[in-house]
């Protein structure tokens, strides 16, 4: 179905907000360009407008201009693309819908061999088909072979001609135009061989084109076809029920049988297996899993029956969301694409004046002939179509992007691809990024006639009310060690420092050494305490009322252990500058730094103060990662070049904050993705040099008069093939 304007039509109703299309022929960020230059005066600018190039979707989001959407299918048209309401029944036209750029190139190699089959017969030679002198055939072309070469023309050009059109109109010349030109002139002085060949492998490049692109699309979609399309619901009665997945309710109970995919992302109510989380995570091995943990849609349960609690619906599944920002980031322009654009755009009308100047001046100036002048201008015509050059970059984003999904990496588009190959210091998070984040309680020292029963209840009382790390591994010590939780009373946290509360009609406060600097409570033996545990890596917490300290409760936290490894790899891979930031204290900060290899560290930094770090470094260093596990320090991670948050699983809100997102606690995929942004980056500019190389050699044969249209859009032809298919190898980048 698609809204069209027609005699007698009311026309739709102007309506702000959103609005979403489904365009087909959409297969390059060339048409985007296109689509944005005719939209954005529409909608009033190309910030309202997103493209999914891989599902073939337009959204225009929160403008605040009366839209017309009748308008905007209607401008989408005149591109030379199709257009209709997403939400509309798409027309699939059986196999000629689904294949209708492959009908159509395939009716021209037909027609193109039929006329020369008639041709070929007509003068009883091969050779006689490609005599040299262009201009000056020793024969005619029979009326049979010349009306079959106009339906190869007419075929391979039907999708070319109309953008063509629309470049001309527009002022804004691209390959479409080239080509087009390229062909009307060789139809103009006779060559219909020529002209028919330059169109048949023309319009065979861009169906490649659209191959590379649906090779991707499929790729990305078989992420989503990862979860069954059915879900085993059990009934308030106990009886179970098979439904789609697509129907079942948050708080809905579904069972997953040994073996099986899951459906959903849920909470484990009952049973213990090892599930697969790579579909989701990357991870290679089977993670185990039992009463209240977290499972996902689309990994594999192992030999264990489970019954999980549906949290979130299938559209709104992790495994959704995943494809969601996959798809989005391919339309979002890496800086290679970026360069690429701004190049044709000057590349392109300049060939297109030298092509003028090789007709004119010859012949104008030095006795020339004209058809032999016009027939080079059209070999530079189209040898120097931009076609491998501008989809060099495109097809090697996607297959980037795509690779890193696999590998559990979520690229929120294609110009953070490229970002990682460029970073010259990278800070950290410390705890839940470079250790565990599993703090547990190592000693308990009470002060002044207070006893370890006491002080874990004053702390398990105060900590009751936070979520943060320290506050939990209190509180479950206590509860392990059997003391009840005290009801505390006036609770005020002050930020980055502590808190206080008043338990037991006594106030007591709770925080870190700066905070007990604050107090002005620090004696020599408090002093001496404290530094030992300090030195000796542990996190202490210090509790105290508005007289004494009341003692120390001492934590530890685990280091991650690849973390060594991962900074050896980051130093080879040029990364030398290595950042912690903490606020733990001095010890803490300085005995894992000398573990891990670290450049440089800072401790004891309140929320601000990670921020004010992360400026430094991007002041000085320019290009900067800051690595962080979700939500917490989303604002030191805005301030730098490169916002990284790891193990964000399941979380939507980390997995939005950041610029990539890691699916796991796994630090080697920090290495692996500057890796494989070096290996983009090598791979385009290969692309790039090989097209640009091609053009160069193929320029020089045309002026020496050693070149043909045939021949140029063979080695055009050849070159998109190549850099296709040598972008499209990124597809196979593992985790190794």
């Amino acid at each position: 179905m698609r809204l069209k304007l027609n005699s007698g039509d009311k026309v739709p109703e102007k309506t702000t907000g959103s609005h979403v299309f489904r365009i087909e022929g959409m297969d390059c960020v060339e048409e985007i360009s296109k689509l944005k230059q005719a939209l954005s005066p529409i909608v009033g600018g190309e910030e309202y407008l997103f493209f999914d190039l891989l599902n073939g979707k337009l959204s225009i989001k929160n403008t605040r201009k009366l839209i017309n959407q009748a308008m905007i299918i209607s401008a989408i048209e005149k591109t030379g693309m199709h257009a209709s309401l997403w939400g509309a029944p798409k027309e699939e036209g059986g196999f000629y819908g689904k294949n209708v750029k492959m009908v159509f190139t395939v009716a021209s190699v037909i027609s193109l061999l039929i006329a020369f089959s008639f041709h070929w017969l007509n003068h009883g030679g091969f050779q006689h088909l490609f005599l040299a002198g262009t201009g000056s055939r020793e024969h005619q072309f029979p009326l049979i072979s010349i009306i079959f070469y106009i339906v190869s023309i007419v075929s391979g050009g039907w999708f070319v001609f109309p953008k063509a059109m629309y470049s001309l109109k527009n002022h804004r010349p691209d390959m479409n135009l080239l080509m087009t030109v390229a062909v009307l002139g060789a139809v103009f002085i006779g060559e219909w061989l020529e002209a028919a060949t330059v169109t048949v492998l023309f319009s065979f490049s861009l169906l490649l084109e659209s191959w590379s692109v649906e090779r991707a699309r499929k790729a990305t979609k078989a992420l989503l076809d990862l979860a069954p399309n059915n879900a085993r619901i059990l009934k308030e009665d106990g009886s179970e029920e098979i439904v789609q997945a697509s129907a079942v309710k948050a708080s809905s109970i579904f069972i997953v049988k040994a073996g099986e995919r899951l459906p959903l992302d849920g909470t484990i109510v009952k049973g213990t297996s090892e599930v697969n989380e790579a579909p989701i995570t990357g991870e290679s091995l089977p993670v185990q899993k039992r009463d209240g943990d977290t499972v996902f849609a689309g990994t594999i349960n192992g030999n264990g029956a489970l019954e999980i609690t549906c949290e979130k619906t299938s559209e709104h599944s992790t495994l959704s969301n995943i494809i969601k920002l996959v798809s989005e980031a391919h339309a979002q322009r890496a800086p290679s694409e970026q360069w690429v654009e701004k190049f044709a755009k000057v590349y392109t009308p300049v060939i297109m004046g030298i092509a003028v100047l090789i007709l004119v001046i010859p012949p104008l100036f030095f006795s020339g002939v004209w058809n032999e002048w016009l027939y080079r201008s059209l070999v530079l015509l189209v040898i120097a179509c931009p076609c491998a050059l501008v989809i060099s970059t495109p097809v090697s984003i996607v297959a980037a992007l795509t690779a890193a999904a696999r590998a559990g990496v979520l690229i929120k588009g294609g110009k953070f691809v490229e970002l990682p190959a460029h970073l010259r210091a990278i800070a950290f998070d410390k705890t839940g990024t470079l250790t565990k984040g599993e703090l547990s309680v190592a000693k308990v020292v009470p002060f002044n006639d207070h006893s370890e029963h006491a002080l874990l209840e004053i702390a398990s009382a105060i900590e009751m009310r936070s979520e943060h790390p320290i506050a939990r591994a209190i509180v479950l010590h206590a509860k392990a060690a059997g003391i009840p939780v005290a009801p505390a009373e006036n609770y005020l946290t002050i930020q980055g420092k502590g808190a206080t509360a008043t338990i037991k009609n006594e106030k007591y406060w709770l925080g870190s050494h700066r905070y007990l600097e604050e107090k002005g409570q620090e004696d020599s033996s408090v002093h001496q305490n404290l530094d030992e545990l300090t030195k000796s890596g542990h996190t202490v917490v210090v509790i105290g009322n508005d007289t004494h300290v009341c003692g120390f409760i001492a934590l530890s936290d685990t280091i991650r252990p690849e973390a060594k490894e991962v900074f050896t790899q980051l130093h080879s891979l040029g990364c030398n500058h290595t950042v912690m930031l903490t606020g733990d204290n001095l010890g803490t900060a300085e005995l894992i730094s000398s573990q891990l290899g670290i450049d440089h560290f800072y401790s004891e930094l309140l929320p601000q103060d990670k921020v004010k770090k992360v400026e430094e470094l991007v002041k000085e260093y320019l290009s900067v990662a800051m690595i962080g596990d979700g939500v917490n320090d989303a604002p030191a991670m805005a301030r730098s070049t490169l916002g990284i948050a790891m193990g964000v699983a399941g979380s939507d809100a980390a997995i939005e904050s950041a610029d990539i997102a890691l699916m796991t606690d796994d630090l080697t995929k920090i290495p692996w993705l500057i890796s494989h942004s070096k290996r983009t980056i090598a791979i385009i500019r290969q692309n790039i040099s090989f097209s640009l190389l091609i053009k160069l050699v193929f320029m020089v044969l045309t002026f020496a008069g050693h070149s043909s249209l045939w021949a140029a859009i063979t080695a055009d032809m050849g070159a998109s093939l190549i850099v296709i298919f040598n972008g499209l190898r990124l597809l196979g980048s593992k985790q190794g």
